[in-house]
């Protein structure tokens, strides 16, 4: 008899299911300009820094920022950013709400993200895509890595053998310390070379879910 062998699949969320690069570049670079900074973020350079924890972010592109001027950047970008995306909305990959709809058929849905707490719920806001999705948990809302985030959320609601879809190293780098495993979305930001299962679209998640069927 075939049974799934998942019986959870947590998303990553930038990168993953949306692309929301284009509208937090604006509202960085008013950031930027509103402590003194040159306002010279782009797509590329924000991009690269989807999925790391804000701090993170300034060690990269900001290094030059003083602590005071990093919480007020930290502050301002927080004011602006989780209300801009909530009316605005990102670019939704390709077929995520067909896709989802026929996942939620077979697998519970989860969101585990390095973003602070209401950038979820911003996404939900903007593109209804709440229905699908039991649970969701961040690093804004709990200070923890994502790794503790993913056991977190697993052990919260019973889930035995997830496995988390995700863009970049840094999500590889999670399921690692959270022991579960990983599906690469290779048409996000990142790249990760040792990736056992890839899928090059989001409608291709589903395909790769089903190779994973048990006997």
């Amino acid at each position: 008899m075939q049974k799934q062998k998942y019986d959870g699949v947590i998303f990553d969320l930038d990168g993953t299911l949306w692309d929301s690069v284009k509208s937090v570049v604006d509202i960085w670079n008013k950031a930027l300009a509103s402590v003194g900074i040159e306002p010279t973020m782009n797509y590329d350079e924000l991009s690269k820094c989807m999925g790391l924890r804000i701090e993170q972010i300034f060690d990269r592109v900001i290094p030059q920022a003083t602590q005071k001027q990093r919480e007020l950047i930290k502050e301002r970008c927080l004011e602006t950013e989780k209300d801009y995306l909530a009316k605005h909305g990102g670019v939704l990959y390709d077929n995520v709400e067909d896709t989802l709809k026929e996942l939620q058929k077979e697998y519970r849905l989860f969101i585990v993200s390095n973003c602070q707490d209401g950038y979820i719920q911003a996404f939900f806001k903007a593109h209804g895509l709440q229905k699908y999705f039991e649970d969701y948990e961040c690093a804004g809302r709990t200070g923890l890595s994502k790794g503790q985030n993913i056991s977190l959320l697993a052990e919260r609601n019973s889930l035995e053998n997830p496995i988390y879809v995700g863009d970049t190293i840094s999500d590889y780098e999670a399921t690692v310390e959270a022991e579960v495993p990983f599906l690469f979305a290779r048409y996000g930001f990142g790249d990760v070379e040792n990736a056992r299962l890839i899928a090059d679209s989001f409608e291709d998640i589903k395909l790769k879910l089903k190779e994973e069927i048990c006997i």
